[in-house]
């Protein structure tokens, strides 16, 4: 294993010498690749995107209609995609998928709990008619990308709003320097039987990487952007969702690299492995790096690990007094490794918190400090949490670290580095 950089590395991520994290210094963003040993994505092959692309297949792109309209290009063909500026999927606003006949208050009152009760799933005319806004809804805003493609923000506010990257069944992909607003369901779902009081269910993640090998994640930032949940309504006393993850990783996914990324003020965030029932796909996949990325104050899921080898390094945690439930969570036959990683977390909120038990399953924990000071999550979860007691040792050992930071100089490091307009 690396051996760890102290406070040399402050000192040059301050400066931002080249020797602190060279590929910050590259000069053609658009061609270049994933180093030797970054993460799980540089086994094999490694991760090189559409760094061969002929100039032909050089596209810059200003709106989300351009922007599809480069991915569906000449099928085959390594591409390189430049975002200039920001694509909105949703510029027509939700009334543009609206079934005819579709009204959201006559939605409202059919399925009231006072008349519908809790005991059925909805159904009827205007659930029909949720169900036709919502699928035109993500035809408009899922966008499909083709194996050997790199998409990389240029110039400062590069980004893409209400849309869901999909990288589905391919390989070799990078995605770089973008900021990535949340995409809002316009059309969640109520559900009375989620929960003892209901729930609404929204569909739609910012970038999911399912059955996709070789893919590199890194400077973006994910955020909900101009809609927190703060700002969503009620309806029968539950929150209107219309988020769900900022990036999934699933259904066989697997050699994917996260780094450098910001995710921010979101609720489900990272998802790695989306069921218990999905071992015949997952089990031996989901093999996933994820470091020097800042979680700032998401609510849980920074990751969720279901099967998959995934190795949580060098990344910064800042959690608030709330709303607050977990970072590391661990499920159904995960290997879950978290080292060398910095938390800044409110005096209100306990480091037993940090960890959650979806399923017995081993976890690595080791060298993680929490307010500037080394803390052993694992025993104080087992300690505070006995009824949701983990076991230590994932079992396996990383090792595609091309470095690892010492945990204190974690807070300012990610702080500078990490997220879109970070790289030049």
């Amino acid at each position: 294993m690396t051996a760890l950089v102290g406070s040399t590395a402050l000192v040059l991520a301050v400066t931002g010498t080249a020797q602190a994290h060279p590929h910050h210094q590259v000069k053609d963003l658009a061609r270049q690749t994933l180093p030797a040993g970054d993460g799980w994505a540089a086994e094999g092959t490694g991760t090189t995107g559409g760094a061969t692309a002929d100039a032909a297949h050089v596209y810059t792109v200003s709106t989300w209609d351009e922007f599809r309209a480069a991915l569906a290009a000449d099928p085959g063909a390594p591409r390189i995609i430049r975002v200039r500026g920001t694509l909105d999927a949703t510029a027509n606003g939700c009334s543009a998928f609206e079934a005819e006949g579709y009204d959201f208050d006559r939605y409202l009152a059919d399925y009231d709990p006072a008349v519908w009760g809790y005991e059925n799933t909805v159904s009827g005319p205007q659930e029909d008619l949720r169900a036709a806004s919502a699928k035109a809804q993500a035809e408009a805003i899922q966008a499909f990308v083709p194996a050997n493609t790199t998409i990389v923000g240029v110039g400062r506010g590069a980004g893409i709003t209400g849309a869901s990257l999909q990288i589905k069944g391919v390989d070799n992909v990078i995605v770089r320097n973008l900021t990535l607003e949340a995409p809002l369901d316009c059309f969640p779902q109520w559900d009375p039987t989620d929960g003892a009081t209901g729930a609404w269910n929204s569909e739609y993640d910012g970038v999911v990487v399912y059955g996709s090998t070789h893919v590199w994640v890194d400077h973006n930032t994910f955020t909900d952007g101009r809609y927190p949940d703060s700002s969503l309504p009620e309806y029968f006393g539950e929150i209107y969702q219309q988020h769900d993850g900022l990036l999934d990783i699933v259904r066989g996914a697997d050699l994917v690299t996260a780094s450098w990324n910001v995710f921010t003020e979101h609720d489900k965030t990272l998802m790695i492995g989306n069921s218990d029932s999905a071992g015949a796909t997952d089990r031996g996949k989901l093999r996933v790096t994820l470091h020097h990325n800042l979680f700032d104050k998401v609510v849980e899921r920074a990751p969720r690990v279901r099967f998959g080898q995934v190795d949580t390094y060098n990344n910064h945690y800042v959690v608030g007094a709330g709303p607050y439930v977990y970072s590391l969570g661990i499920g159904a036959e995960s290997q879950l490794v978290a080292e060398h990683n910095s938390f800044s977390i409110d005096r209100s909120v306990s480091p037993a918190l940090v960890l959650k038990k979806w399923k017995d399953a081993p976890v690595t924990t080791a060298n993680n400090y929490v307010n500037g000071r080394k803390v052993d999550l694992l025993a104080v979860h087992n300690a505070e949490i006995p009824e949701e007691a983990l076991r230590p040792d994932a079992g396996w050992t990383p090792v595609l670290r091309p470095r690892v930071d010492h945990p204190k100089v974690l807070p300012l490091l990610v702080r500078l580095h990490a997220g879109a307009d970070r790289l030049r």
